[in-house]
């Protein structure tokens, strides 16, 4: 019996609204007809790369693009204008309709024989609600994702509408920090000071509750982007988004159907909220809790999701070729 062909990624750069967005790509072998078309999206901070444990085995099975946000990764990272500064041809409004506008917008721009299966969404993080209003931009356009996965999603409980739930100190200072963060002569100096890889290296170790994964390599990948021209104004174009959508706010609306991966010792992004939307949103079908991981539980123990993620993919290729 002939060995299968090993899963190669392969690495493009994709033009859009003059910028340049850098993705991963790769497919089975033989490119069959009518597979699914999944597309990963990255947490705050990360990067197509972030997918490394997971993406090749997805490619045995379906077409699988890794994107990097517009400001994260090797894509663009044009100069942040925040929502009340004048707008200039250089600069962005950094925000989840950007970013889902660029996720929509690449579905779209595929040859039909790309996705002539099944469009399935994938985030992590904040590339949770990405894909979640992507999935809605999609919607608009008849192309409709047949399921989005969340692993993790962002909560954002410091947006304005969560102030009520805030300590009272923090809701007294915040006016404060809003006009501290808007600075750039005070941003750039509290990037690079974060953006160090020793400083990298903790953050991990609470995103990565087992340690595991939290390698060199990891911790380069992450490092490398913050070296480019412009990270610094991602950075402040993400710390300023105060007002912005709220995962809810998208779920209460959503029709296409919803399963979430949740790493049950996530630092940031609560598993008991988590559960509070399964409760409360129709669209919601399965929510896996998994004990001992973090926020990146696709990277720390991709053993454990993969077959989650294959299983839920599977799923829905079955269900889009009898429906």
């Amino acid at each position: 019996m002939e060995a299968s062909r090993p899963i190669t990624l392969e690495s493009r750069i994709w033009p859009w609204m003059g910028q340049s967005i850098h993705l991963l790509q790769a497919c089975p072998p033989e490119h069959p007809a009518g597979i699914s078309t999944v597309v990963l999206v990255h947490g705050f901070g990360a990067c197509s790369g972030h997918w490394r444990h997971n993406q090749p085995a997805l490619a045995e099975h379906f077409r699988v693009y890794a994107l990097d946000l517009l400001g994260f990764g090797a894509s663009s990272k044009p100069r942040s204008r925040l929502s009340d500064e004048p707008e200039r041809p250089d600069s962005v409004r950094y925000c989840f309709d950007l970013w889902a506008s660029q996720v929509a917008d690449f579905v779209a721009s595929l040859d039909p024989a790309e996705r002539d299966g099944p469009i399935q969404l994938i985030g992590n993080s904040i590339g949770g609600l990405v894909v979640l209003r992507a999935s809605q931009l999609l919607l608009e356009r008849g192309l409709a994702p047949s399921q989005v996965i969340l692993i993790d999603c962002a909560q954002r409980t410091l947006d304005e509408k969560r102030m009520a739930e805030l300590p009272l100190l923090e809701r007294l200072l915040r006016p404060l920090v809003k006009q501290l963060v808007r600075q750039r002569p005070i941003v750039a100096p509290l990037f690079k000071t974060l953006a160090r890889p020793g400083f990298i290296r903790q953050v991990l170790g609470k995103a990565y509750p087992s340690g595991a994964n939290v390698d060199a390599a990891l911790v380069a990948m992450l490092y490398r982007p913050s070296t480019d021209p412009g990270a610094a104004e991602s950075f402040r174009g993400f710390i300023n988004l105060f007002e912005d959508v709220l995962a809810p706010e998208l779920l209460a609306e959503l029709t296409v159907p919803v399963r979430m991966i949740w790493g049950e010792k996530d630092p940031w992004e609560d598993p008991a909220e988590a559960e509070d939307w399964q409760r409360s949103f129709a669209c919601i079908r399965d929510l896996r809790l998994l004990p001992g991981l973090g926020h990146c539980p696709q990277d720390e123990a991709p053993e454990r999701v993969n077959p989650i993620l294959l299983d839920w993919l599977n799923q829905a290729q079955r269900d889009w070729e009898i429906r």
